[in-house]
Formats: structure tokens, sequence, C-alpha cells
């Protein structure tokens, strides 16, 4: 890495920025770790690692001259990189990189990098769980929770790393270059940090912008954008479907999911084997299929973790059941897209916990897709109003406000009969209320349970 001899500025003090201050550490390095955040405790910042007992903290502002000491700003990724103080970085010649960045120049082995706007996390731990049936050492990192500069010092030539990566993460990455990618699907998502949809497509798709000839790129057919994209690529682009037969590639037809390749017809899986509910998560586990055939793992094997893996925390992950009624967490559904994901995958009348955080989202799509399953919309948070309004619009008037959290859990309590079901799915982020979709999930679960003895 290119950094001997020169300072490098760590801006953010969450997760990434913690791992990162502490793997530049390792390689001994001259680190600042930053934070604009005023209200932040120097001393309680210092805690989080043993590693910063001497290590400089500058919280507040950042002046001009200890920018110019600096070659390198590595920025957290929920830090937007058009900040003031990022382009000022910038203008005094100081290179802006990212999480992803930094670990990728400091990790060695081979990597596997899945993106899009729904579906990531389940996909990679999928991925992650049949490389671990294959290689020795695995890692799965990224997005997914586990910051990839934390691991990177302990990957060797063997390690195969399985990464989530979001837009965020993708903006400041420069020289990364998986062996193979994924892009899972691209709608509408973040776009009051990525204002059009045009630059959050171009971010999306420049997860492949380093990938050589012979390496492979995994895309959802379906995807209309992707489809397009793939046929201006020089890699070995593999294509999955949930809607028709491929030539080459996975698709779902019948409840089977098919592998189509050299004329041939494989059956990999009948989707009644699986642990996972809902056409989205049967493409998420083709796209994990793809991307594992293409590290040559055998059929065989992908097919044997395919039937016992489990759904991941938050997305659509069943609660309890609760006098008849069935409640389940989908609280990793941060936008309108993946909450339709969550609505479709119901089978019975259903109580929806809406609203949150307002990422500058559109919600007419989301409201189309009750279908009729919606039996209530209870609404809660920064956009219930504006949610609200939606779905008037949309002629859906059978929505209620509640002023907290847990009076939309008990609401819904109250309401919902034997047979019916009650869905945490906001489609809006968490930080209005929470600190992240996680602690958002673990709440409403809590909430529930302790309904259940009461």
């Amino acid at each position: 890495m290119d950094a001997e001899g020169k300072k490098v500025l760590v801006v953010g003090t969450g997760l990434s920025g913690i791992a990162a201050a502490g793997l530049l550490l390792e390689k001994g390095l001259d680190v600042i770790l930053y934070d604009g955040n005023e209200k932040l405790c120097e001393a309680d910042i210092r805690a989080k690692s043993e590693k910063f007992e001497k290590l400089p903290i500058v919280i507040g502002k950042l002046n001009e001259e200890l920018m110019m000491q600096c070659s390198i700003a590595v920025l957290s990724p929920g830090v937007p990189t058009d900040l003031p103080f990022v382009e000022q970085l910038r203008s005094c010649g100081v290179k802006i990189w990212g999480e992803v960045e930094l670990a990728y120049q400091c990790a060695k082995g081979r990597v596997a990098a899945i993106t899009g706007t729904n579906g990531k996390t389940t996909t990679t731990a999928l991925t992650g769980e049949i490389m671990k049936s294959y290689f020795t050492d695995v890692k799965v990192v990224g997005n997914i929770g586990i910051p990839y500069t934390s691991l990177a010092s302990r990957m060797t030539d063997d390690t195969v790393t399985v990464a989530e990566i979001s837009s965020f993460q993708l903006e400041t990455a420069h020289t990364f270059c998986p062996e193979v990618s994924a892009i899972l699907n691209i709608t509408p998502d973040h776009l009051n940090r990525h204002h059009t949809m045009e630059c959050y497509i171009s971010v999306k798709e420049s997860i492949t912008k380093n990938q050589k000839p012979g390496q492979t790129c995994v895309l959802n057919y379906e995807d209309e954008t992707l489809r397009e994209f793939g046929r201006t690529l020089a890699l070995n682009v593999v294509y999955f479907s949930s809607r028709r037969r491929l030539e080459r590639g996975l698709y779902l037809e019948d409840g089977m999911i098919y592998l189509a390749d050299d004329g041939g017809i494989e059956k990999v899986i009948d989707v009644s084997e699986l642990n996972l509910l809902g056409v989205h998560n049967y493409e998420n586990v083709m796209a994990a299929v793809a991307v594992s055939l293409a590290f040559g793992i055998p059929l065989e094997k992908i097919i044997q973790v395919l039937k016992t893996f489990q759904a991941v925390e938050h997305r659509i992950e069943y609660t309890a059941e609760i006098a008849g009624v069935r409640y389940y967490n989908d609280s990793k559904a941060t936008n309108p897209d993946a909450a339709i994901q969550g609505i479709r995958a119901m089978d019975r009348p259903t109580y929806l916990i809406g609203g949150g955080y307002d990422k500058q989202s559109e919600y007419g799509e989301w409201i189309d897709a009750f279908d009729g399953k919606v039996r209530r919309l209870v609404l809660i948070g920064e956009t219930k109003e504006k949610i609200a309004q939606a779905a008037a619009e949309k002629g859906f008037k059978d929505y209620v406000f509640c002023d907290s959290f847990e009076e939309a859990v008990q609401y819904c309590r109250s309401h919902a009969k034997s047979g019916e079901a009650v869905l945490l799915s906001p489609a809006c982020a968490s930080w209005d209320m929470f600190r992240s979709y996680e602690e958002r999930g673990r709440i409403f679960k809590e909430i529930v349970r302790n309904s259940a003895v009461q």
C-alpha cells in the first residue's frame, strides 16, 4: 500500500472507522482518527481499541493545516463524498479512499463481491456458507456487518473472501477487483445520497470496472438495466431469471431452479426444499449458486448447503405465532422495493407496520403490491404522513397512525385475528427512531415475544 511515511486520516468512529484505523496502525502507519460529531467523547473513542492509547483523535472541525499533512483519507461508508470538508481534502491533494479500497490493498486471496439494491445480505451469507463447505479459509465481510478491514490482515493467498458491497462503499473503491462480481438488482434507493438514479446505477455497475476478461459477473436478467449492462461487458456474464427459461444461466420454472449450460439443462433444487420464502429469495439463491459455480464448487456440494441454509435475521424472519397470528420481522426492508418482496411473501391477510426515516423514496409501487393482502397499514415515524398521502392517492385508506414503535406493535397485537399475520416491513430506514435496522428488528421481536407471555 502506497502510504508509508505519510499521515492517513480515518473519517468516522463507527465499526468501519475503528477497524480501518486498527488495520493502518497494524501496518505501522501514521494515523489520525477524525469524527465531525462534536457530541462525541474522545475517551469513549479511545476505549474502543487498546491500539488507540496514543492515537491522535480530532472531534468537530477539521482544520486545513491538518488536511495538508495527510496523503490519504479513508472515509467510513456513512460519510457522503460530497461534503464540504471532503471537497476541501481533495483540493489539498488528499486521496479519498473507503474501507473497501483500504482492505483490498492490504488483503490477499480470491474475492467474490455482491451488490444490488436488495438481497445482498442473504446472497452474501448463503454464498459464504457454500464457500465454507468447500474451502478451508473463508471470510465473509463488508456491508453484512463485519468490516472488511477488520479481517484483511488475516487473509492469505489461500483465503476466499465473500464481500457484501454497498453503493456507499463502491463510491470510494478505486482498484478493487473481485474475481467474481454479482449485481442482484437496481431499484431506487439512497437518492438522498446519490441524488440521481443515473448516478446510483453507475455506482452499482462500477463493481465490475477493474475486472478482466475471463472473470465473471452475475446479473439479474429480469432487471432491464442489468440485462443491457451485461451486453456491454467483456467478461464471462452469467444471468439468472425468475421469469423465463435461459439458454445459459440459472432460471426458475414451475417451482424448480434449473442450470442451463453448453446445451444441457440440470435440475438444481425444488424451491420447496429451501428454508427461504418468496421469489426474491429464489433469485438470491440462483445468484449464490452462480457465484459459487464460478469459484469451481461442485453443484452437489452447493445443493447440500441450499437445503440447510436458514433465512438471514431481519429479512422476512419468522418471529412467533401467538393466538394463531404469525409475526414476521422484515426490518431490513429499508426501501419500497425490498418491502414489496416482503408483502409478496405473505400468504395470509396482513397487518403491515411501515414508515421511518425519509430517504426521498416514492411509495406508490409498494402500495400497489398490497394486492388485497394488507388488512391494515400501521404507520410510524418521519414518513408516516407522506406514506398515508401516497396510500390515499392509490385508493388505499385502511391505515392508522401510531406515535411510537411499541404502540404500533401492540395495535397489531390487539387487532389481528387468528389466521392473519403481522409484518414489520417499513420501506424506510430506521434512523429517525433507531440506530439501525438491526436494533429496530430486535426490539420488534422483543415486544412480540414479551406479549406472548403476558
